[in-house]
């Protein structure tokens, strides 16, 4: 069977390993619109979106609980428009 049947936003609760490898790209916002983060999967599929300048809640569905000022670093560090694996 084919582990994408059936696959969601990705926002419900999911086991550590399913999103490895993750990537992470930082999108520059325009006017009223903020810097937003995205977290994609292997497949490049959306798993998590949310705003640059806010955490992200409940990172233990992606396997990331403990690793909140990790990921902190690496979205002050990551340059707009460039998606590069997250490795933290």
């Amino acid at each position: 069977m084919d582990k994408t049947i059936g696959r969601t936003s990705g926002y419900e609760s999911v086991k550590d390993s399913q999103f490895d490898p993750m990537y992470i790209i930082k999108v520059k916002g325009k006017a009223k619109i903020p810097d937003y983060i995205q977290l994609r999967d292997e497949n490049f599929v959306l798993i998590a979106y949310f705003r640059a300048d806010r955490p992200l809640k409940k990172l233990e569905k992606y396997g990331l609980e403990g690793k909140e000022e990790a990921l902190e670093n690496v979205i002050n560090a990551l340059p707009f428009g460039k998606l590069q694996k997250l490795e933290i």
